[in-house]
């Protein structure tokens, strides 16, 4: 029973997970653009959570209905002004940006907010379980992180699958220079990828502020989970990103259920079996 509850909080896990990584895999599928930022990212997102929580006095839940929005906005402005300048045949110049973005963020968090560490509490939510049998119960805050994930890949897929600027989207990813011979804006299609990509991180923001504790410097180890799921799943494979913080969530899990110390190393463990075993990922990226 307790490595059935191992297992099943693994896989809860693996939804948070796939939240940080969702974004991450839409950027490189669309621009072939790893963000080194993407992580603190995340973080400033969970600070926002942390501002609208504290100013306004909702609960951290809502806070879903305004820092997504706010962090689509400075995505777009951010790709449209600043990283679009940087992206070519040359794939250094954006990982320095990046890079250099990481540092700048860190710094400005530690200033405004300090180094101390901060958590968002969600009142009954927080320890509110449902009972599924045979003495197993799933806490209801994870299990809606879960579904959140499934809901928001759920949406990605139709927005590329189902809508114009999906089509854009994923011809851009095949062959950006034919898009451009046929008259659409690289520049802007690019802003829109970022855009959408940075609601997704403002949502895995807010429930990295409501499911654990957080602080600055928190940023590069978010990064290295989103993009050990997105390996594992499949570079550019939306779904594959979900199977990938799944596997991600649930070696880590069966880590600590072996040895508390050994959680984060049979993350990386599990990641670095699957690249060896499976280079492009379990679902590498299917043209559609």
């Amino acid at each position: 029973m307790d490595w059935a509850n191992t297992i099943i909080q693994g896989i809860l896990l693996g939804g948070l997970y796939a939240l940080f990584a969702a974004g991450l895999s839409l950027m490189f599928g669309v621009m072939r653009f790893v963000n080194i930022a993407h992580g603190d990212f995340i973080v400033t997102a969970a600070y926002g959570a942390l501002v609208v929580v504290t100013t306004t006095g909702v609960h951290p839940v809502l806070a879903l209905l305004v820092v997504p929005a706010g962090m689509g906005v400075l995505g777009y402005l951010g790709q449209r002004f600043l990283l679009n300048r940087t992206l070519g045949n040359d794939l250094l110049p954006p990982l320095l940006v990046t890079f250099g973005l990481s540092i700048i963020i860190q710094n400005v968090l530690l200033e405004l907010f300090s180094a101390d560490s901060q958590k968002l509490l969600s009142g009954p939510l927080e320890t509110a379980s449902l009972g599924i049998g045979g003495g197993l119960s799933i806490g209801l805050m994870p299990l809606l992180i879960f579904a959140s994930a499934v809901a928001v890949i759920g949406v990605l897929q139709l927005i590329f699958y189902r809508t114009s600027l999906g089509r854009i989207l994923r011809a851009t990813s095949d062959d950006q220079d034919t898009v451009r011979l046929m008259g659409a804006d690289n520049a802007k299609i690019f802003a829109y990828a970022t855009a959408l990509a940075s609601v997704v991180v403002g949502i895995a923001g807010v429930y990295l502020a409501v499911r654990t504790n957080f602080d600055p410097a928190t940023g590069p180890a978010r990064l290295l989970f989103a993009f050990e799921a997105v390996i594992i799943g499949g570079l550019g494979n939306l779904w594959g990103t979900l199977v990938g913080g799944i596997v991600l969530g649930v070696a880590q899990t069966l880590g600590a259920q072996v040895n508390p110390g050994l959680q984060i190393l049979a993350g990386h463990l599990a990641f670095l079996i699957v690249l060896v075993l499976k280079p492009n990922g379990l679902f590498p990226k299917m043209k559609g």
